[in-house]
């Protein structure tokens, strides 16, 4: 397979004219050349951070706190999780794998609540969907054996310790959210010396001291951060200091679209186009340890295929700077891998 056009190449996303040779899956060459096309050439989005069950309840629960909204136990969201059936979920969640796929996602990190049941669904919600799941799961331990690694809810609701050593042990990832509501659950995260944390809003000097001396990569979703009002991401602080990737987390608040958390993320900050555009892509499949998420020889060719010449694209002088704070799922020519 041949995909020309204007490719952003490499982790600096360097534009280039020229075209992708595609074989077998993988990117074989990257070629400079004069052609015809206008497309954009760029990877497929990595989503850091999903909460899928969330889509049979999108936007219940306006002007709750976030504890009111997603704490477990008895949050609106697991009482909403618990009371709908097995197809209603298995529905919600196909709904919004079609929704990602179609915006550009060609991948996603999903920390999925009902332990091996709730693998279970998300395992039947994908069926036929092109989109590479990285599942960590919820519950008991056992999970692990169905599960990509395991995501823990926060230091604050259990000590974890069990778990963290489940995984270690079974040679999975394991995440934790940290730092959201304030910052009293961070050093006990820390202390667990997970794969990655989440959120980390409320980081102070020496939680970003911890977290670059550990090298704990970080997601941050600042949509959901302000739709729940517990404040902003210190995005650029925590970029001095290690990995940081973007993810959309929980449906129930915000559409699954990576376009959407960018330009969010960029007008929000003095951050340049191209980290924005690494934080939607190569960060978070290096935090997932997946091959994708950079336009180069010998990677998956999972990439992102945009109409450079549509209404909302024609006359982008910086191909970059546009992706990031102009495109969306309408400019979307198809996703491959």
């Amino acid at each position: 397979m041949i995909i020309e056009g204007t490719i952003l190449a490499g982790r600096d996303f360097d534009p280039i004219e020229g075209r992708v040779i595609v074989e077998e899956g993988r990117i074989a060459a990257v070629e400079e050349a004069r052609v015809e096309s206008t497309d954009v050439v760029l990877p497929a989005f990595v989503n850091a951070h999903t909460h899928l069950g969330d889509s049979i309840a999108k936007e219940a629960g306006g002007g709750l706190s976030l504890d009111e909204l997603v704490a477990p136990p008895d949050g609106l969201k697991h009482r909403l999780l618990r009371a709908a059936s097995d197809e209603e979920l298995i529905e919600g969640m196909r709904r919004s794998l079609r929704y990602m796929r179609a915006a550009g996602t060609g991948a996603f990190l999903e920390f999925r609540e009902g332990g091996v049941a709730g693998v279970r669904l998300l395992e039947r919600a994908i069926e036929g969907i092109d989109l590479e799941p990285v599942v960590f799961g919820r519950g008991s331990t056992d999970v692990l054996a169905s599960a990509d690694g395991y995501g823990a809810s926060g230091a604050r609701d259990a000590d974890f310790e069990r778990e963290r050593e489940a995984t270690r042990e079974a040679g999975k990832l394991f995440g934790i959210h940290a730092g959201e509501r304030d910052p009293d659950d961070i050093d006990a995260a820390l202390d667990l010396e997970p794969d990655f944390l989440v959120h980390l809003v409320h980081s102070r000097a020496r939680h970003l001291d911890r977290i670059e001396a550990l090298g704990v990569p970080a997601v941050v979703c600042p949509r959901s951060n302000l739709v729940t009002d517990v404040g902003f991401p210190p995005i650029e602080e925590l970029l001095d200091r290690t990995t940081v990737a973007l993810g959309t987390d929980n449906v129930m608040t915000n559409a699954p679209s990576m376009f959407r958390e960018m330009e969010f993320a960029a007008k929000l900050t003095d951050l340049d186009a191209p980290e924005v555009l690494r934080m939607a892509t190569a960060a978070g499949a290096e935090i997932a340890g997946l091959d994708c998420g950079v336009v180069e020889p010998g990677r998956d060719a999972r990439l992102l295929v945009l109409d450079g010449d549509s209404d909302n694209l024609a006359g982008a002088r910086d191909p970059v700077r546009a992706v990031v704070r102009r495109a969306g799922a309408s400019d979307v020519e198809r996703v491959l891998g």
